[in-house]
Parts: structure tokens; C-alpha cells; sequence
């Protein structure tokens, strides 16, 4: 057994966008059979979950595991000959970089808030450890296979925790989950090219089998074997989320300098929504300015350094174009009537492709304006990092008390689009028909009324006449007067306040359930929400 030392201490790094960041390391040279053993020991740690009762009950997820931990095995087989042959001498790096546990940090940060109210990401976290075991295994092959060293450290966890906060693939499909690992890993050691003098990964790694999967999902209608809509809805239910994830990026935000992309493309669809709304009277997201998982992106996604523009002005443009890109790509979406939570993963691996050039064009004086420095000129990069962050500090602080981000849009609830609706929107009765018809699946008679009579305002009699039966059987009984009214062709339908027994379920937006059952809690929340004639007392009370 041959144990060496080769590297230890803390090394000053600078990374390709300018940041500092910190590397501490210490290494030793391995011999083959220690070489194998660490791919191996990750192996083994994959296969140990098949032992875990969500694994342990499922026969495709178990073999999904095995079939994973034989990959790992097969591969330091071959690396192990390989080594033999060559007769190589290869070295195991521990490295620890700032950038990899402060991201990840971020990243557990929003787990861990979306976790506490929303089960099904607890309930997912071992498959999530799960990933990550494979990750480490694949990275270890891939370095030694490719070069003489292994560099290990925390570089995993934000390649992991970065697609998992935007696609998961259901338990019999789960196979694909560790391919994507494969995929991104794949793309960051063989897809490269020289970025300022020396060779770098063309595209963020996480981001790269998003993308792929998202186009492969879109193409073969397929997404259904994922929770990638479920995930993109269910980012929405804690309280205060906007903030959460804004304050958990604010560290990396300092130290790598990525604000500027973020604020830039926060402002490009932020802009864009006011516009619209202005225009039509709607909200282009319907429920946001800015939809929470394309806010996560703008976060947590697009803003890996190494994968980004190098230039000031460079960044402005590469945070515009995502925030635009993000639209673009809804519009897109919704043409094709595939779901539109793709937004924000499509993009990506083509902005990376074009950083060089976003540089480039950067430089030119026509783009002059997009040149800031004269605010911060003379300060220290440390000092202008506090400041940019200093301003996107009040700028979220401004978004959040008009409502352009945070819990409280207008466009959650349904008062809204029933206005829109009653003012001609054809959009806006599209999206309220669409609500009532949620609330008519959840049990709300009165939803189930209200949804027939817009069905039959458009001369939608059969799909109406299936409304108004659903909210008869739920005890609705204007539903029943209605139903018959339509039966016979006679004129008017007959409305009503929704009782109150069904407020929880129609007050709700695209937060999480409503809690409150006591009847002044309810009146006062549909008053907040826009609902009229709420804000009185409720009847009954004196």
C-alpha cells in the first residue's frame, strides 16, 4: 500500500467570472486496489438502499438500484485493467471549495423550508441521497478514467441538489433519474472548449440533462412519468418561499458575484408582466409576475459561474436574455399545449453556448449603456459585490410590498378572473373556468354551479349539463334548480354566495390548503382576497 502525501493547505483560486473562492486540499497517491475500492465503496452504499422501506417494496426500484451499483462496479473493473496495463499511478485529492458547499447550503436551505409543507419532498429524500451516492461514484470514475487525479469534495451536492429542485421521475421510471446524473456529468468532462485561455465546461451540468430530458419528455408526451408539474405547483405552498430562497442565495450572491445576472433577470420579467398586465388586463403567468420555480431558477439554476459570461455588461445581458428566454419559451409551451413548467430549464444549455459571444458583444459601444461601473468605480470587487447585493436587496424589498412577488398576488384567486371574465376577457374566463372546474374536482357544489353556468354561456351545454350534475350530487341545490332549467331550455340560471362550509376550498390559491374553519377567520380571508360582499360580519354573527 503506497500513502503519500502530494497537496495540503489553503489555496487562493480564482475562478473565470473574477470571484475569489477558496480551495483547501490535501491529497494521496493510491494504489489500484485502493483506486477500485472507492468507486466500490459507493457501490455497495447505492445498493444498501434497496434495504429502505420505500425500495425495499418496490421490485423495478429495487432493481433500478442494483442495476446503478453494478454500473459503478463494472466501471472500476475496467478502470482497475486499465490501470494495470498502463501501469498509471493515480492520486485521490480531498478538495473543498467554497462555491460547492456554499451552493449546496442554498440549496438546502429551500429543501428544507418547501419540506416542512410539502410531505412528498421528505418523503423523497432518500432517493435524493440515493443520487448523490451515485453521483460521487460516477465523478470518481470519470476523473480517474480521463487523469491521475480525483479531486473529492462537496462538487456533487450542487449538481444533485440543483436537479432535484426541478425534476423528479417517478419510482418506476426512476431509472432515468440516475441517467440524467450520467448525462450531466458526461457534458462537463468531454463537452468543453478554451474560455479565457484554458479549458472550461461549456455547459452548467445540472442544467444540461434538464434540458435534455425536458426536450426528450416533451417530444414523446411523456410527462406524466414525472413530477416535474407537481414539483413546479408545490414549490408555491410554504409561506414566504420568495424570501426564503432569495435570502438563501444572498451568500453565494456576495461571494461569487452572480447578483447581477439574477437582478437583471428578475427585472426583464418582472418588466414584461407589468407590461402585459397593463396591456390585457392579465397576468401573463396567471398567478405570478414571476412563477416561483422560474424565481428558483433565477436563483439556484442558471447562475453557475464557470458556465456564465466573464464580463460585467456580459452578465446584464445573460440575465436579461434568461428572464425573456423564460417567456419565450412559456409562449412556446402553451402553443403546443405541453406544460409550461419547462420554461425555465429549456433555455439554459443555449445561453451557455452563447457566453463568448454575449462577451464579446458586450464590448461593443453600442451596448455602452449597459455599463454601470461608474457607480461602484474606485471600490474594491469585494466592496461592489456588497453593493450590487445592497441594491438587489432593496429592489426584492420593493417587488415583495407591491405584491410583485410573495404570497399575495392578485391573480391566485379567483375573484380576479371572475372580473377579467365579466369585463370580456376571453382569457380571463378561460383561466377562471379552469379554477372553478379545480375547485368542482375538490368537492365545492358552488364551483361546480358557477363552472356550468359559464360552460353554458358559451353554448357548452353537454360539458354544463355534466358541471351542474356533479355540484346537484354534492348537495348544491341552485346546481339542481339549474340543471333542470338547462334540461328544459328555459332562460336564467340562478346563482348564490358559496357556503360556508365550502369557503376553504375556494379561497385557496396557489398557496398551500386553508386552515382556518372558524367562520370570522374565513370572511376575513375571503375579504382579503377579494371576494365581495365578505368584509361584514358573517351570518349569522351579531
Amino acid at each position: 500500500m503506497i500513502i503519500e502525501p502530494k497537496i495540503s493547505g489553503s489555496l487562493p483560486m480564482r475562478p473565470m467570472n473574477g470571484a475569489a473562492t477558496q480551495v483547501t486540499s490535501v491529497g494521496k497517491r493510491l494504489s489500484p486496489a485502493q483506486v477500485v475500492l472507492v468507486p466500490c465503496f459507493f457501490a455497495a452504499l447505492l445498493a444498501a438502499f434497496v434495504l429502505l422501506p420505500p425500495v425495499r417494496g418496490n421490485e423495478g426500484l429495487q432493481n433500478t438500484f442494483l442495476l446503478a451499483a453494478g454500473v459503478l462496479v463494472a466501471w472500476a473493473l475496467v478502470l482497475f485493467i486499465g490501470i494495470r496495463k498502463g501501469q498509471r499511478v493515480l492520486t485521490l485529492e480531498f478538495a473543498v471549495r467554497r462555491h460547492h458547499w456554499v451552493q449546496a447550503c442554498a440549496q438546502g436551505t429551500v429543501f428544507f423550508w418547501w419540506g416542512r409543507y410539502v410531505d412528498l419532498v421528505y418523503d423523497f429524500a432518500p432517493f435524493i441521497a440515493a443520487q448523490l451516492v451515485f453521483a460521487y461514484g460516477v465523478d470518481a470514475l470519470l476523473q480517474w478514467s480521463r487523469r491521475e487525479d480525483y479531486q473529492l469534495g462537496f462538487g456533487p451536492f450542487p449538481i444533485i441538489g440543483s436537479i432535484n429542485l426541478f425534476l423528479w421521475f417517478k419510482p418506476e421510471w426512476f431509472h432515468w433519474q440516475f441517467a440524467m446524473i450520467l448525462l450531466g456529468y458526461l457534458g462537463k468532462d468531454l463537452i468543453r472548449w478554451t474560455k479565457n485561455g484554458r479549458s472550461a465546461h461549456i455547459f452548467n451540468p445540472s442544467s444540461l440533462p434538464l434540458s435534455i430530458c425536458s426536450l426528450v419528455l416533451i417530444m414523446t408526451g411523456m410527462t406524466e412519468i414525472t413530477w416535474g408539474q407537481e414539483i413546479a405547483s408545490l414549490q408555491n405552498n410554504p409561506p414566504y418561499i420568495y424570501a426564503v430562497i432569495f435570502l438563501a442565495s444572498i451568500p453565494g450572491q456576495l461571494l461569487f458575484g452572480v447578483a447581477i445576472m439574477t437582478v437583471w433577470a428578475v427585472i426583464s420579467a418582472y418588466t414584461f408582466g407589468l407590461g402585459y398586465f397593463w396591456l390585457t388586463g392579465t397576468y401573463f403567468f396567471q398567478d405570478a409576475y414571476i412563477p416561483i420555480a422560474v424565481f428558483l431558477g433565477m436563483h439556484l439554476l442558471f447562475t453557475d459561474p464557470s458556465t456564465s459570461p466573464s464580463t460585467g455588461r456580459g452578465r446584464i445581458i445573460f440575465g436579461i436574455l434568461y428572464g425573456f428566454a423564460t417567456i419565450a419559451f412559456a409562449v412556446l409551451l402553451r402553443a403546443m399545449e405541453v406544460p409550461a413548467f419547462y420554461d425555465k430549464l429549456l433555455p439554459v444549455p443555449i445561453l451557455n453556448l452563447l457566453i463568448q459571444i454575449i462577451d464579446r458583444s458586450a464590448a461593443s459601444r453600442w451596448l455602452g449603456f449597459l455599463d454601470f461601473s461608474w457607480i461602484n468605480k474606485g471600490l474594491a470587487p469585494i466592496k461592489r459585490r456588497y453593493g450590487l447585493v445592497g441594491i438587489w436587496v432593496v429592489i426584492f424589498v420593493v417587488l415583495s410590498g407591491s405584491n410583485g412577488v410573495g404570497d399575495n398576488h392578485p391573480g391566485q384567486y379567483l375573484p380576479f378572473w371572475q372580473q377579467a371574465c365579466d369585463e370580456g376577457s376571453d382569457r380571463g374566463c378561460d383561466y377562471l373556468a379552469g379554477m372553478q372546474s379545480v375547485y368542482c374536482d375538490r368537492d365545492s357544489g358552488w364551483a361546480c354551479n358557477e363552472l356550468g353556468i359559464l360552460l353554458a354561456s358559451v353554448d357548452r351545454f353537454s360539458d354544463a349539463q355534466v358541471s351542474l350534475e356533479n355540484g346537484c350530487d354534492l348537495g348544491f341545490d341552485l346546481a339542481c334548480e339549474n340543471l333542470t332549467q338547462l334540461r328544459t331550455g328555459a332562460l336564467g340560471f340562478s346563482r348564490a354566495p358559496p357556503p360556508l362550509e365550502e369557503l376553504p376550498i375556494v379561497l385557496r390559491g396557489s398557496k398551500g390548503p386553508v386552515t382556518e374553519r372558524e367562520p370570522q377567520a374565513l370572511y376575513a380571508l375571503a375579504c382579503e382576497r377579494g371576494w365581495p360582499d365578505t368584509c361584514d360580519a358573517p351570518p349569522g354573527d351579531s
